[in-house]
Formats: structure tokens, C-alpha cells, sequence
């Protein structure tokens, strides 16, 4: 009779047990459903959008609509190229800009009383020979002299000096670019051994194939014994 009983109230809170369960469960996965927001309605914009587009899968079948979207990417294309172009043209500029040593070389400052009367003195410009010629007075009388149509690219001293006494020109031969050797040559200014050309002490071609007379830089005296060259 005991074993009976037992068994009867064992399968009764088996049920209740079951059944408490899938309350619990049915709770449990109205709640994640609710917390999940699956239960959420997703709007129907179907009555704005316009005829064309009411089927999400379909292709553009006129010439005309075609050509829209053909101009689309072409647009775009253009302006995405339009914008690297322009970021290749500021890379290349920027990597054509001069360098902080080249900045640095960009003026030279010279004590002129270093360099003695009649003599010429190199020094190094900007990756240039420069050279400063201390001239005596009786050199400029003579360059003074020349007549213009004398010479191949005419040019007056006055024309190529600041001051009488010192003439500042860059040691480059206008003919193909040999350096010239000072106090050289017929008429005494430099001569450029290479292919035979001659510049008097103002630095104007005279004889040879060079075609113009040697250039001269950018110059100035801040001072009776300064000169600043750029």
C-alpha cells in the first residue's frame, strides 16, 4: 500500500515538474524574443517608392537608363581620377623642391679681403665653380675700352659689374660646360682648355666656340669688405 502511495506522488511531482519547465521555457524565449527585437514589424515603404524600383531585381531594360548609369561611373571614375592625379602632382613637386643642404648653399657671404689685387679666387656655388677676380685698375680701363660690336654677345663692362674692382661670374664655359682656367688665355681673363675659347677679365667671350660670355649671378655689398653672392 506504502509502495503505491510512493509511486502515485513520485509521477505527480514528475508532471508538475514538466510541466513548470515549459512554463519557464515558453517565458525564457518570450523574453529573448523580446529582447532580440524579433518580434519587431519591418516597415513597408512600398507606396513612396517610385514604379521603377519596386522590384528589387530588376535590370535596367531602356537605352536611356543604360546610359544614366553608364555616365554614373564615368562621373565618378573621372573624379576619383581627377583626385590621385592631383595627389601624384603634389608627390612630384614636393620631391622636386630643393633640400635642406641646397637651402643652405643658396647664398654664399665672401670676405673680400682674403682675395689680394689681380688675382681670381674659386669657390664653390650652388654646385658651381664661382669665380671672384679682384681686377686692377689699369684691367678695368681696358675692359672699359672695348667696343660692343667688337664682341660675340655684346655686353659693356659697367653692364656685368656692381663694382669696378671686383667682377663676380660663374666658372662654367658657355660652349659645353668646362670649368675655364683664370688669368689665362689672349686677352688675360680666362681660357677654357678644352675646346680652345677665350674671355677677356670682364668675362665676355672673345675667341673660341663659346657662344656667350661667361654669366653672372645674382650679387651684392653689404659692406666695403662684404659680398653676398644669391
Amino acid at each position: 500500500m506504502m509502495k503505491a502511495v510512493s509511486c502515485a506522488l513520485v509521477r505527480s511531482n514528475a508532471q508538475a515538474l514538466s510541466t513548470g519547465l515549459r512554463a519557464s521555457g515558453v517565458a525564457v524565449n518570450a523574453v529573448a524574443t523580446r529582447q532580440g527585437h524579433t518580434d519587431l514589424q519591418v516597415p513597408d515603404f512600398s507606396p513612396y517608392r517610385r514604379d521603377s524600383v519596386q522590384d528589387a531585381r530588376r535590370r535596367n531594360q531602356t537605352t536611356e537608363e543604360r546610359k544614366a548609369f553608364s555616365y554614373l561611373m564615368v562621373g565618378a571614375g573621372a573624379v576619383g581620377g581627377a583626385y590621385a592625379a592631383k595627389g601624384l602632382v603634389n608627390a612630384f613637386v614636393s620631391s622636386m623642391s630643393a633640400t635642406a643642404d641646397v637651402l643652405a648653399m643658396a647664398k654664399i657671404e665672401i670676405k673680400l679681403a682674403d682675395i689680394p689685387e689681380g688675382k681670381s679666387v674659386t669657390f664653390k656655388w650652388r654646385g658651381k665653380p664661382l669665380f671672384i677676380r679682384h681686377r686692377t685698375p689699369s684691367e678695368i680701363q681696358t675692359e672699359r675700352g672695348v667696343a660692343t660690336s667688337e664682341l660675340r654677345d655684346p655686353q659693356t663692362d659697367d653692364q656685368r659689374v656692381i663694382k669696378p674692382e671686383w667682377l663676380v661670374v660663374i666658372g662654367v664655359c658657355t660652349h659645353l660646360g668646362c670649368v675655364p682656367i683664370a688669368n689665362a688665355g689672349d686677352w688675360g681673363g680666362y681660357y677654357c682648355p678644352c675646346h680652345g675659347s677665350h674671355y677677356d677679365a670682364s668675362g665676355r667671350i672673345r675667341k673660341g666656340p663659346a657662344p656667350l660670355n661667361l654669366e653672372v649671378p645674382t650679387h651684392e655689398f653689404p659692406d666695403e669688405g662684404t659680398l653676398v653672392v644669391g
